[in-house]
């Protein structure tokens, strides 16, 4: 099935090929009438909306196709996009309430792939909203699952928040030293938008 890896490809951010999956998707799902792989299509169908500019029709699909799936295993990080996606639209209670639908269902089904994303990304919601000893909290919490799951991109991730939340509270050399031996730990990938940020923000802080 085209799940796990339309979804990697939609955390990593390579729409590109997202798109062309998501064809070949539709696809087999005409052919074969699949009910999952249809809401799978749906979804990211609304994420590549979004990403396009039509964030209304894109939640539209995003809510249309996480509301019919049947399973919990994906639906975390399908929840995590349609609160990006609100927040573009400007909704952040809203984009609030979805991402901690997402952490309770990490907790009930304790399917904890992507809980250290989901607490980052709350972490971010907390802080554009001028909380920022929360949004630590929260990133201070990703870091530690990451670290624990050995999951390096959510790390990486992590990191580069908390780093440029210290970077703004003065605190540069901290925000250096946490940052650099992770994106150092990488040896390939350097064109990811998650590595090229990294790499950004390290030299920012030279």
């Amino acid at each position: 099935m085209c799940s796990p890896l339309c979804s990697g490809l939609s955390l990593i951010g390579d729409d590109t090929v997202l798109r062309e999956l998501a064809d070949k998707l539709a696809e087999v799902t005409t052919e074969q009438g699949s009910s999952a792989r249809r809401n799978h299509e749906t979804v990211f169908r609304g994420w590549l909306e979004v990403g396009n500019g039509d964030v209304i029709n894109g939640i539209s699909l995003l809510r249309s196709g996480s509301a019919a799936r049947s399973g919990e295993v994906w639906m975390p990080h399908y929840i995590a996009l349609l609160a990006s996606a609100c927040e573009l639209a400007e909704q952040p209670e809203e984009a609030l309430t979805l991402l901690d639908d997402a952490l309770q269902i990490v907790e009930r089904t304790e399917e904890r792939w992507f809980a250290a994303e989901l607490s980052r990304r709350k972490g971010e919601l907390l802080l554009r909203q001028g909380h920022s000893e929360a949004a630590e909290e929260h990133y201070r919490n990703a870091l530690s699952i990451a670290e624990e799951q050995e999951a390096k991109l959510w790390e990486l991730r992590a990191a580069v928040s908390l780093s440029r939340l210290r970077r703004d509270q003065g605190r540069r050399a901290e925000a250096r030293d946490l940052l650099a031996p992770i994106y150092d730990w990488f040896t390939e990938g350097f064109g990811t938008p998650d590595l090229r940020e990294a790499k950004a923000l390290l030299g920012a802080l030279a």
